[in-house]
């Protein structure tokens, strides 16, 4: 009992040092308005928001994603980030247009409810593929370009999930849990290059591959507000990015109950897919 308090204070105090010490040191909180962004999963949700507020603000942006059907006037490159030569394709096209990369934002997303033990081996490696390989491909891909300029932000979108554990997202959770590891590795081996690599962590928030959880709507954030907030953030040198601080202190909590809160989600949205199920 002792040394759970004790490493729940020391996570406290750690987080809100960083947080105090990226203000104190005036990290950079944002891109600079000609960065060249590129974002996966923009054709929807939390990724679409981000990569519309920034297209409107002026800054050269990129989506990429299986369909660009909601991008509009947009820049956009339709690219299935699981396979590396269309990858590789449109990262050169996208140096070609603009002759640089200054932030990646990795945000593709494939999330399959179903129990493990239901859960094919196929399934399961394909939410490997788009959330977790995938990012390692758009990582590999701008890698160069970023040390070739001395300079580069890459932030990899993660999940309180990823901590906490949900129940029949094994193969989506196991693929953040990997990512929260390999962004802390790859921002200790990029430094020396002038790279940086961090997490985005935004809220639970209502998206299409949200819905399906049955997580009660009042719980989850509406993909538009987070959007536009985390655009505002988007190139930020923090550790962990959130829309705001009370989101700050979800993390904080997923990382010091990360059980409780696991287990509490998973009942809630069981009990909600229940309850829709009866009507």
């Amino acid at each position: 009992m002792v040394y759970k308090k004790y490493r729940s204070a020391c996570i406290i105090i750690v987080e809100l040092l960083n947080y105090h010490n990226d203000k104190k040191l005036n990290t950079r909180e944002a891109a600079m308005p000609k960065d060249v962004v590129i974002i996966t999963g923009a054709n929807s949700g939390i990724g679409h928001w981000i990569a519309r507020a920034l297209y409107e603000s002026g800054t050269p942006v990129t989506g990429i994603d299986l369909t660009d059907e909601n991008m509009g006037e947009m820049n956009s490159i339709v690219c299935d980030v699981t396979n590396q030569v269309n990858v590789s394709s449109a990262i050169k096209q996208i140096i070609e247009q603009w002759g640089r990369i200054d932030v990646l934002v990795n945000n593709a997303c494939l999330a399959l409810l179903t129990p493990f033990d239901e859960k094919s081996p196929e399934e399961f490696n394909r939410e490997l593929e788009v959330n977790l390989f995938g990012y390692v491909n758009m990582i590999r891909a701008v890698f160069p370009q970023m040390k070739k300029q001395g300079s580069g932000v890459i932030h990899n979108v993660s999940s309180a999930v990823g901590i906490t554990g949900f129940e029949g997202l094994s193969g989506y959770v196991s693929a953040k849990g990997a990512i929260e590891s390999l962004t802390r590795t790859l921002a200790i081996e990029f430094e020396k290059f002038g790279i940086i690599v961090n997490l985005i962590h935004p809220p639970l928030t209502r998206t299409s591959s949200s819905l399906p959880l049955g997580i009660p709507e009042p719980l989850m954030a509406d993909a538009e507000v987070v959007g536009r907030k985390l655009a505002k953030k988007i190139g930020s040198h923090k550790k962990t990015v959130t829309p705001g601080f009370m989101e700050l202190t979800g993390v904080i909590s997923s990382r010091l109950f990360p059980d409780s809160l696991g287990r509490y989600l998973s009942r809630k949205a069981s009990e909600a897919r229940r309850n829709s199920s009866k009507m």
